[in-house]
């Protein structure tokens, strides 16, 4: 499986915290366990509370960067200026937020409540990490269980959520194009793909597409036919 870095957004998770001996601390929670997101197209997801165990239990270098911008860090756990926490809500965070300019501004806008989200972004485990299945309502929906955080950061709006690697997970995982993949999920067709026993057949509109699926969906039972 191809390694890339992944980002999420967690909304009215940072706030400005009472100043310390450092300063101001801008903390709330980079990830909430069990929340299921909006949907990423064509399917949802949620975050097991495994997920966070190896960066923590390792105590892996974690970078704090305001808009995820290495031009603004607030902090990094190697050097104690951010601090990573595990509870039964998720996994929170607390930095201290440096004398510089950008600093200085984050922790206004953080007061007027101009900056209210978070985000964090993640390498996905390359065995294991994540799974698919259904909601209850039998809409798609991936889980994820092992990964490292890399980054976790306040952000004034979302960026745009690049769910590429997501579905060529599911892709690998079932042995499908991925370019096939992607049609299914933009026409929020993936429940057809993870419904077992049942025939990969996508009314897509689009004839390209139903042949790739259908070339991907033989080449899977030719190679369990040769195994």
């Amino acid at each position: 499986m191809t390694v890339t870095i992944e980002r999420r957004e967690t909304r009215g998770t940072v706030e400005l915290r009472a100043a310390g001996p450092k300063g101001k601390k801008a903390g709330g929670y980079a990830i909430k366990f069990g929340m299921r997101s909006q949907n990423l197209g064509g399917f949802v997801e949620r975050v097991d509370p495994s997920f966070v165990d190896e960066t923590l239990d390792r105590g892996l270098d974690v970078l704090g960067r305001y808009q995820h911008d290495s031009n603004m860090l607030i902090g990094r756990t190697a050097a104690g200026t951010l601090t990573l926490t595990k509870d039964g809500t998720g996994l929170g965070y607390e930095a201290d937020l440096p004398d510089t300019s950008y600093g200085r501004d984050l922790a206004v806008l953080l007061e007027r409540g101009d900056v209210t989200g978070s985000s964090f972004a993640f390498r996905l485990a390359t065995d294991g990490g994540d799974s698919w299945g259904e909601t209850e309502s039998g809409f798609p929906e991936r889980t994820l269980l092992r990964g490292i955080v890399v980054d976790v950061a306040p952000v004034v709006t979302p960026a745009y959520l690049d769910t590429t690697s997501g579905l060529r997970s599911l892709a690998e995982q079932r042995g499908l194009d991925l370019d096939a993949v992607k049609a299914a999920a933009s026409h929020n067709q993936l429940g057809q793909l993870l419904r077992s026993g049942s025939p990969v057949v996508l009314d897509l509109g689009a004839v390209g597409v139903r042949a790739r699926l259908a070339k991907a969906r033989m080449a899977a039972d030719t190679d369990g036919a040769t195994t």
